[in-house]
């Protein structure tokens, strides 16, 4: 990447118009009663309180020293139409689009997602400006183990597929993730997820399995509760 283009590369920050102007947290409480940014902070606490995929990513920062709360890592924010949240590498921010979060349940996937992401740069030092094959890495583990691609969320997309689907949705949903984000053509950004594909596919951590649904959600949430006690009943 020369020069020039280095210079145009924006890193997806265009999409999320609060981060370009330096506008972080914003309006008093009475502002926000009754706003996009009064659901998104309600809904982001329930999803904190109740969602087994989100409690098992916080209590695996903590133990990775990267404890997170809430109003210093998550952001309610106006966004571009085409995006639903982002995490902020620079300020190890989680943006939740509160213009595009309408339901429970996609609040619930974008702060799994964006967790995923915040696991990833505690836990591997990500470069996520530099090194193509990081960002690509993160983003196909935040597809797999996020719920995004969940048999229910497939249907409700009219997606459907036998062999292999799974990994399909995984790898078109990190591409697509990867194209909205940085400026690059379709066939380098294709390339670079094939090369670290299998690698990152099989990294389920901190989950130790792929969370296909809610109930296996809770069941990687139970075994994480419970990891120390197997060893000390040994």
């Amino acid at each position: 990447m020369d020069q020039t283009e280095q210079q145009e590369e924006d890193y997806g920050y265009n999409l999320f118009p609060e981060r370009n102007s330096g506008k972080f947290q914003k309006g008093s409480i009475a502002e926000s009663l009754f706003t996009f940014n009064h659901k998104c902070q309600v809904m982001l606490q329930f999803a904190m309180e109740t969602s087994p995929y989100a409690k098992l990513l916080l209590g695996a920062m903590k133990s990775s020293g990267c404890a997170v709360y809430k109003d210093r890592h998550f952001s309610c924010e106006d966004c571009d139409g085409t995006v639903s949240g982002g995490f902020d590498a620079t300020s190890s921010q989680i943006v939740l689009c509160q213009n595009n979060i309408h339901q429970q349940s996609h609040m619930n996937r974008v702060v799994t997602h964006e967790l995923i992401h915040a696991f990833d740069h505690c836990r591997a030092h990500v470069d996520w400006f530099n090194n193509f094959k990081h960002l690509a890495c993160s983003e196909i583990r935040a597809a797999n183990l996020s719920g995004d691609c969940s048999f229910h969320n497939e249907v409700s997309r009219f997606n459907f597929g036998l062999k292999k689907h799974h990994q399909e949705c995984v790898r078109g949903r990190a591409l697509r993730s990867i194209l909205a984000v940085r400026k690059v053509s379709r066939e380098e950004a294709e390339k670079v997820v094939d090369e670290v594909f299998d690698t990152c596919f099989n990294d389920h951590a901190p989950f130790g399995r792929i969370p296909h649904d809610k109930k296996d959600a809770k069941f990687a949430y139970r075994d994480f509760e419970n990891r120390d006690r197997y060893s000390a009943n040994l």
